[in-house]
């Protein structure tokens, strides 16, 4: 007897509306991009610029912790930085995470 009153108060007329069944998805979707996936895709648009625009004589840090000049650049995918004195290597240019700008130029106050 308990049990088919049970049943009897849960059986609903069928008259919800079905988008408010996807409501709670649609905004987690929504929240998802706002917060995660806008910022991530200007990020790269960012960093997509920032590599295409290097230029001779950039101080670069790769992301492998590499600290160089930008001594040539070989093509869109290449670049040789100088990360010592006579120390030039090859380095893919999407591997560059950070320009530090053109170095300031040195001071020649010794020789006055």
């Amino acid at each position: 007897m308990f049990i088919s009153d049970a049943l009897a108060q849960t059986a609903g007329t069928g008259a919800e509306n079905p988008i408010m069944g996807f409501l709670p998805f649609i905004l987690i979707i929504a929240v998802f991009y706002f917060l995660m996936i806008r910022p991530q895709q200007k990020r790269v648009k960012e960093h997509k610029a920032m590599v295409e625009a290097l230029r001779r004589g950039d101080s670069v840090i790769t992301a492998g912790g590499l600290v160089g000049k930008v001594s040539k650049v070989i093509d869109e995918n290449e670049v040789e930085l100088e990360i010592a004195d006579g120390v030039k290597v090859k380095v893919i240019r999407s591997t560059i995470s950070t320009v530090r700008g053109k170095p300031a130029p040195a001071n020649d106050t010794a020789k006055k």
